[in-house]
């Protein structure tokens, strides 16, 4: 493992101004999905969006990813890449992750919207995730250790019968997009677990499978889907870790905890 930034108090400042950003995008696009759209528009809206607000799109350029936000349809579990030939349809669900830079600092938060109505065991594939990123948040303690976190989403998922995928993992974030330490939403005794501390500022993101923990990349190199074609979910929150506990700093309208 390398080495954990701590954030000091204005670095935190600046996080959550960008977090500000990333929950009102999130919000906008959550509204805006609907069945006709297509996910080249939700990305045009949240760039759009981001530098109305004065940030920049974390992701657009990222070793070389084209667009704004990772827009992901059903069995695709992250990063798929928006397309005007990527038409939403009732029933579909879509994961929308977006990420913004504001003065030097970065803020990343995902969601998964059902277009439309969808199935029951969809809408219970959502819930699950959902509450399995707010087990993960709540099992933080100041000076607890990751497993904690990685152990609550775990056993929270695979208790009500979905799995987790094991190859994608959340992660540090702050100046740079993608900082120590790897946060897995499963418990590998091999893994570091070093200590919560304050300053840690953490994305914690548990991908869930409705089916087999397994996934593929596809040939542009970029989406990941589930191996057996099931549906899969995605939720996401940057946190800073504090002396109280926890301070989630992509809270916003779309996910008022």
């Amino acid at each position: 493992m390398g080495r954990i930034l701590y954030k000091s108090g204005r670095d935190l400042e600046r996080m959550r101004e960008a977090g500000v950003i990333v929950s009102t995008v999130l919000a906008a696009l959550r509204d805006t999905v609907r069945p006709g759209i297509s996910t080249l528009e939700l990305d045009q809206l949240a760039r759009d969006l981001i530098r109305r607000h004065g940030g920049h799109p974390s992701f657009l350029g990222y070793r070389g990813f084209p667009a704004s936000i990772c827009a992901s349809i059903d069995k695709e579990v992250v990063h798929g890449i928006p397309s005007k030939e990527r038409v939403l349809h009732e029933g579909m669900i879509v994961k929308l992750d977006v990420g913004v830079r504001l003065r030097g600092y970065h803020a990343d938060s995902a969601l998964t919207v059902p277009v439309g109505k969808v199935s029951e065991p969809v809408e219970r594939l959502l819930h699950v995730t959902r509450e399995s990123l707010w087990a993960g948040i709540r099992a933080i303690r100041y000076r607890g250790r990751l497993h904690d976190i990685s152990l609550a989403i775990q056993e929270y998922v695979e208790r009500h019968g979905f799995s987790v995928v094991r190859e994608m993992v959340g992660h540090g974030v702050g100046r740079s997009l993608h900082e120590e330490p790897q946060i897995p939403n499963y418990v590998d005794p091999k893994h570091p677990n070093p200590p919560l501390l304050e300053g840690m500022t953490l994305a914690i993101e548990p991908m869930v499978n409705a089916g087999q923990p397994e996934i593929l990349v596809l040939p542009d190199k970029w989406t990941v889907v589930t191996k057996d074609g099931s549906a899969s979910a995605h939720f996401e929150h940057t946190v800073a870790i504090t002396r109280g506990g926890y301070d989630i700093l992509t809270l916003g309208p779309h996910d008022p905890g």
